[in-house]
């Protein structure tokens, strides 16, 4: 036994007949795709059917994996309350996921449900697959924040864990794909997400799972997807297979994309392992990246793993250029994993004896008491990407018209409150979203008036 099929399929609410109220049939193709799949899951007769959904609960750093013996949902934010599931989750086979997790010491659990009730993202796909098949339990998994490579990596946990229960599984990857591709849709319209749309069915046609892994943060973001991290799990757990691929349906008549594919596995192939082809190119590429940084990536990076790994903070060196030993400066530390941020902190003022040490507490600082992120761990430091910014003093100005958002970054102050944004930040395009950035980080609402200051920054990579 083992994930028998995979599928990716779409949740808009409007599909469910009672919701749409006849506006369903605008989206004729999908709903036909959608029966055809269901037929073939009733075919199968899963003991089990694991659904990821980009509207369970999610956090930033952690996989939520549904607890308890099950949940029931309805459609009543939607007007339709009276359709209604009543699910049991396979508790077996969920608990041993989670504990394969914790032995990983893989971000993935039961904590933290709030509100056990089942979300539009699960329901939809039960919707077509309950109307041809009753049995089997469930497991609902949630997305997170963390980077593409640790979905493919819960994907994997998720195989092991089936292949250990002796489960026949059908893995439903819920998730639409952009929300931006006509003027007419909820969202508008951006280049990127026809772009988006064309990429990931591509992907999906040739079952190119790897490829999955490369779609960059940028893209993502301004296609407003839905779905790629739900899809990334599912390759996951089909890591190491030959896949048969088929696409069924691609529609974007509502501006929303949704496709619909099916991915049977075919044996083994060791030549799709492609978490681990991915990490080692991250490694490689990341090994020639330090060979080539400068002295202050490196003192960085040598604070950063002298703390992870011993708890010990390094002095100062004495062999460093005489500017990082004699001035003073702000200095900011920046640190990525898999194209995602993973920790920055900084001073925007000097606050040590001289810029060296500025960067090595901040550093520490970055790596393991970023409030928005959990501690760095030893075994991410191979793939760690770290940027130093050293920054001029911070000036007054009259105006955002004196912003440049490439060449300054911005402080905005209101009372006791003050945010800072660093200048060239990847998918921050105008001053206005640089100024809406730092007032949030600092907790002003966007209405308020507020004190400007820019700064300039010397970036060492």
């Amino acid at each position: 036994m083992g994930i028998t099929a995979a599928f990716m399929v779409p949740h808009p609410p409007m599909i469910i007949p009672e919701i749409g109220k006849g506006s369903e049939k605008q989206v004729s193709k999908t709903i036909e795709a959608y029966e055809s799949v269901a037929a073939k899951i009733a075919k199968i007769k899963p003991e089990t059917i694991i659904i990821t959904s980009p509207h369970s609960i999610m956090y930033s750093d952690y996989f939520h994996i549904s607890p308890g013996a099950g949940a029931d949902g309805n459609f009543k934010r939607f007007g339709a309350k009276e359709v209604a599931f009543s699910e049991y989750y396979d508790e077996e086979l969920r608990d041993r996921i989670c504990q394969l997790a914790d032995e990983k010491n893989f971000p993935a659990g039961t904590m933290g449900e709030r509100e056990p009730e089942l979300d539009h993202g699960t329901m939809v796909p039960l919707w077509f697959i309950r109307q041809k098949y009753k049995d089997g339990k469930i497991i609902r998994i949630g997305l997170s924040g963390c980077g593409l490579l640790e979905h493919y990596r819960l994907g994997e946990i998720i195989k092991q864990a089936v292949e250990d229960c002796n489960r026949n599984v059908v893995f439903v990857a819920s998730g639409d794909l952009s929300h931006k591709l006509q003027d007419y849709g909820p969202y508008g319209y951006a280049k990127e997400g026809p772009e988006y749309d064309e990429k990931i069915m591509d992907v999906a046609k040739r079952a190119a799972f790897g490829e999955m892994l490369e779609f960059s943060e940028e893209l993502c973001d301004k296609a407003a997807e839905c779905g790629h991290r739900s899809f990334v799990i599912m390759a996951g757990a089909l890591d190491g297979q030959n896949v048969t691929a088929k696409v069924y349906s691609h529609e974007d008549v509502t501006g929303v994309g949704y496709g619909i594919a099916s991915f049977y596995p075919a044996g083994t192939d060791e030549s799709r392992q492609y978490g681990d082809i991915y990490l080692q190119k991250i490694k490689t590429e990341l090994e020639e990246k330090i060979a080539n940084s400068d002295e202050y990536v490196r003192l960085a990076r040598k604070s950063l793993k002298s703390y992870i790994l011993a708890g010990e903070i390094i002095p100062v060196p004495t062999d460093l250029p005489a500017v990082m030993l004699k001035e003073k400066a702000g200095a900011f530390v920046s640190i990525h994993k898999g194209g995602r941020l993973r920790g920055c902190i900084g001073t925007f003022l000097p606050t040590r004896d001289n810029i060296a040490e500025e960067i090595i507490y901040n550093a520490i600082s970055a790596s393991t008491k970023d409030p928005r992120f959990r501690p760095i761990e030893a075994e991410e430091l191979p793939f760690l990407d770290i940027n130093v910014d050293i920054l001029s003093a911070p000036e007054k100005i009259d105006s955002k018209d004196e912003l440049d958002v490439k060449k300054y970054g911005v402080i905005v102050s209101k009372g006791f409150k003050r945010g800072l944004l660093l200048p060239d930040l990847e998918g921050v395009d105008t001053v206005d979203e640089q100024i809406s950035i730092a007032k949030q980080k600092a907790g002003i609402r966007e209405d308020e008036e507020v004190q400007l200051q820019r700064f300039e920054v010397v970036r060492h990579i």
